[in-house]
């Protein structure tokens, strides 16, 4: 590949001044209509009063991740942007300069230099942004979401995390967000920067998601914090390493208590009580995880249908519909997406 010009490659940075991410330009006008029309080709409704056009000077810019979106935006004017129901990604609105007021369902959140808001997916959500405002948005979808909580917890989420809509940027989390967000934002700006690099870019995504499922409370913190366990009873530990060394074998309960030698009753109980989940489902899961990474790592002619019968499954509908439930994505994105990693 060819070297980057001296030109381009060379970071020039002026922290404190605005707007950030310019080089990331997605969408700039002073046009009401031509805003309109952009934000609504996103699913928003956008609205500003005759009064304030004359301030009207929108600055979007941003850069896409896998599963994320970590966005500058400014207006200029005093504007009002709606979300319809057909989003299906959580927002971090953080001021940097100015307010705006986000409305979730029943809950409004007053943001300013000291609190951020999390918006839901789903649902209609409001943002009132004051004249001279401007702000960091990070979307995360939907399914970046679920895959990191189906990490975390073992087990795939049955409903939308619930986030605790307000966010203190004076502390914890808040504040480490803001430090990020800065730091992200100077170094994607810089074409050499090792942030562009696509494992750096999924870490970075990985980072904004499982810091805010770790440190800021929603509705699936207290399963979270079972993870902090006691060593694993030894019938469990019978059970797992029978379940991961033969995953691709037709195993039963009644292999699992031949294996854990205790009765299934027992043997339930404490995988219940270790893991959260009973055998049979924590070996769903190992499976789906097995058969994720053997997508991503597929030797090229292999087909979805060959690697999901090594890794155990016989019905190919109902793995393929719970595959997406898990992952966001079809099983033959994975291995598409895997076998241009190993094309790069």
């Amino acid at each position: 590949m060819q070297a980057l010009s001296t030109e381009r490659r060379i970071c020039r940075m002026s922290p404190g001044t605005a707007p950030l991410l310019e080089r990331q330009k997605i969408f700039h006008s002073r046009d009401a209509e031509q805003t309109r029309a952009f934000l609504r080709g996103k699913e928003f409704r956008f609205e500003v009063l005759p009064r304030d056009l004359p301030g009207l000077d929108v600055h979007i810019n941003g850069v896409y991740l896998p599963g994320a979106f970590i966005g500058y935006i400014h207006y200029g004017a005093a504007v009002t942007v709606r979300a319809t129901p057909a989003r299906d990604d959580y927002w971090i609105q953080l001021p940097v300069c100015g307010s705006i007021e986000t409305t979730t369902g029943r809950a409004s959140v007053a943001c300013d230099a000291g609190h951020a808001a999390v918006c839901a997916p789903m649902q209609e959500n409001v943002l009132r942004s004051a004249a001279g405002s401007a702000r960091f948005n990070v979307s995360l979808t939907r399914g970046a979401m679920a895959r990191q909580l189906t990490a975390l917890l073992g087990d795939v989420p049955r409903q939308l995390v619930a986030f605790e809509p307000s966010v203190d940027m004076g502390s914890g989390y808040g504040r480490s967000l803001g430090r990020l967000l800065h730091f992200a934002a100077h170094e994607l700006e810089c074409e050499d920067s090792m942030l562009w690099e696509p494992h750096a870019m999924a870490r970075l995504e990985e980072l904004l998601i499982t810091g805010l499922l770790l440190s800021h409370p929603h509705s699936y913190s207290d399963a979270l914090r079972r993870l902090d366990r006691p060593v694993a009873p030894r019938d469990v530990k019978r059970a797992i390493e029978y379940i991961q060394a033969n995953l691709a074998d037709g195993v039963t309960m009644t292999d699992l208590v031949e294996q854990s030698r205790v009765p299934g009753r027992t043997l339930f109980k404490h995988f219940r009580d270790f893991t959260g989940v009973s055998p049979m489902r924590y070996l769903s899961n190992a499976r789906y995880e097995r058969v994720r990474d053997a997508l991503r790592h597929a030797q090229p002619g292999d087909t979805v249908s060959q690697i999901a019968m090594r890794c155990g499954f016989t019905h190919m509908g109902r793995f393929a519909v719970e595959y997406r439930q898990r992952f966001g994505e079809a099983p033959s994105t994975t291995l598409a997406q895997g076998g241009r990693g190993r094309r790069a």
